[in-house]
């Protein structure tokens, strides 16, 4: 099983905002949205490029380069041009700070 990793203080993102962190060699966005924390992997199924830096609607990403876009709570696509979903990783709390776990080869 993976083990969780420390990521970010549960107060050092607003409503909206999000960071991008290495969690065992991958590239997550953690984004907070209504007070709530969702972690992806930071790249677009349709042409690998990062999606953190796209616009965040609501719960939806948009692809900064071709408007693909993702929930960030599940990682499922919406819309065209992707048709794959993106990694949707474990979030918890622990004592003031976020924790990921990369769980897709437990």
């Amino acid at each position: 099983m993976s083990d969780w990793v420390d990521v970010v203080a549960e107060n050092a993102l607003a409503n909206g905002e999000h960071a991008v962190v290495d969690v065992d060699g991958t590239e997550v966005a953690i984004f907070k949205i209504d007070g709530q924390f969702y972690a992806i992997e930071d790249v677009c199924s349709h042409d690998r490029a990062e999606i953190a830096s796209g616009e965040l609607e609501g719960d939806e990403i948009v692809c900064p380069r071709h408007g693909a876009r993702f929930c960030v709570k599940t990682g499922k696509v919406l819309c065209a041009p992707a048709y794959e979903d993106i990694a949707c990783f474990p979030v918890r709390i622990d004592k003031g700070t976020v924790q990921v776990r990369d769980d897709r080869w437990d």
